[in-house]
């Protein structure tokens, strides 16, 4: 492709060298450069990519895109000097692929939590109404029916182009992803175009990489910010940076909520483990969730659908039909009697809302026992917070490891541990391997008392000093299910 019809794609840049060049490629890692390819030098979180200029261009980059040029290469090869490499990196890309995301309806769902689910059921649902679909997400991507494996809540803009790029040959019309604070700060979704935006809500989280609440709100803001005009922004109206998202966007606003006039209004009227009775804009609707948390992520369905111009009776009744993401609430019996629930909460604030809702079913007619811990190598802060969440709203807590990464897990427990009062120690357990901790909550369990076992929900791994080690907490609570008797 010509390098001169792929700067058309960037604004004002400036090209020192031809650029009647053909280009090959485009790579934003040096050791995947070879010859007739196009570097852009990104400047990461990690590494700055402008160090590696000088070894693209060694091997063979016709072009190079970056904020700084090297003064001793100059002459060399091409260079085209941007303000902000990143944000050019994914522009590029999109117009190498052919601008797919322009050719779907596609819609971002942000926040703390939430995420996964959103997206995944208006994935789920729209296929229900006979499209195809794409979708971009924690758990899987998927191509309609095709899955691949994904590392990262929102993959890098060569990936991610090159997804968008497949779903439109394999004839989606629809795509719904997730999309991080740190994929919006990053401008990982650069050169992407949004037909709706939606947000959950926003807590704690990230801030080892955010340092502040502020920074994390603005990345999420950006989002919205950003939209176009002729999109959708979706916002939760009983979260108090709900409305903050939407002060300066573009695009048509629009609310969801259980507490507040809305044009998207909820009512929980009866929930119990294997669903809740709800109103929806006054229409009454059975779903396969449970918790108030969960009537949010279903009104905020409702609402995109809606948005996207789907009748709202045909909305309810695929609605009506739709279960659990993998990992979130997902609900184990065993044969004593007793309930075991896996979710993925690993923020004091998700935390809180699935142990609400626990109790919110058992209104007070058995214990909940609750097995938790926090990953290595991330927001500190948040530790203690989580242990005082799960101690207040749990009859018994076992503190144990999650994903330890590069750190020892009795440092984190000692952390947790740190946010408990004495009385607080008295109901908390602290059980450094994750399968004796959750051997011990289901030997403590007994008949009509709920298991929590949060953190780690869909993952079927451990990280450990660098290596994913296979764990699944479903596994675990199924393999004990297994040896009980009733």
């Amino acid at each position: 492709m010509e390098l001169s019809f792929l700067l058309k794609a960037l604004k004002s840049p400036t090209v020192l060298g031809a650029d009647e060049l053909d280009i090959t490629s485009i790579q934003s890692d040096s050791r995947r450069v070879t010859a007739g390819a196009l570097f852009v030098a990104v400047r990461g979180t990690a590494v700055d990519g402008h160090i590696y200029i000088e070894s693209a261009v060694e091997k063979g980059a016709a072009a190079v895109v970056c904020e700084e040029v090297p003064e001793r290469l100059l002459g060399k090869t091409t260079f085209i000097v941007v303000k902000d490499s990143a944000e050019a990196l994914g522009l590029l890309v999109s117009r190498w692929y052919g601008d797919p995301s322009r050719k779907l309806i596609l819609v971002g769902v942000t926040g703390t939590n939430g995420k996964t689910t959103i997206a995944t059921l208006l994935y789920n649902m729209f296929r229900k109404m006979g499209h195809k679909v794409g979708l971009l997400s924690t758990v899987c991507n998927y191509i309609d029916g095709e899955a691949i494996p994904t590392d990262h809540t929102t993959p890098d803009p060569l990936t991610l182009h090159s997804l968008m790029a497949r779903m439109v040959e394999a004839g989606c019309e629809y795509a719904f992803m997730e999309v991080s604070s740190h994929a919006i700060d990053q401008r990982r979704i650069s050169g992407l175009s949004f037909d709706g935006g939606i947000f959950t809500n926003l807590t704690r989280d990230h801030l080892d990489y955010h340092k502040t609440v502020e920074n994390y709100l603005k990345a999420k803001k950006r989002f919205f910010d950003d939209l176009p005009v002729n999109a959708f922004a979706l916002t939760n109206a009983d979260d108090k940076s709900g409305l903050v998202m939407l002060q300066n966007t573009r695009a048509k606003k629009l609310t969801y909520s259980l507490r507040t006039l809305a044009d998207f209004k909820g009512k929980i009227l009866e929930s119990h483990f294997e669903g809740t009775d709800m109103l929806i804009n006054g229409r009454e609707v059975m779903v396969h969730f449970v918790g108030r948390f969960n009537a949010y992520n279903l009104l905020a369905v409702y609402g995109a659908a809606v948005s996207l111009g789907k009748e709202p009776e045909t909305v309810l009744l695929v609605l009506s039909t739709l279960h659990s993401v993998a990992g979130r609430f997902e609900t184990i019996h065993s044969p004593l009697g007793y309930t075991a629930i896996v979710d993925y909460a690993h923020t004091p604030d998700a935390l809180t809302n699935v142990l609400n809702s626990i109790h919110e079913v058992l209104d007070g007619k058995g214990r909940i026992i609750t097995v938790v811990g926090a990953g290595g190598n991330r927001d500190k802060g948040k530790r203690p917070l989580m242990a005082k969440e799960a101690v207040r709203l749990s009859d018994q807590v076992i503190l144990t490891s999650d994903n330890p990464r590069f750190e020892e897990p009795d440092d984190i427990i000692k952390d947790m541990v740190a946010g408990l009062t004495p009385e607080d120690q008295e109901r908390t357990l602290c059980v450094t391997g994750r399968t004796q901790a959750i051997k011990v909550a289901t030997m403590l369990a007994k008949k009509g008392d709920v298991i929590l076992v949060a953190g780690k929900g869909h993952e079927d791994y451990q990280e450990i000093k660098g290596v994913k080690h296979h764990f699944d907490d479903r596994e675990k609570l199924r393999e004990i299910f297994a040896t009980q008797q009733a």
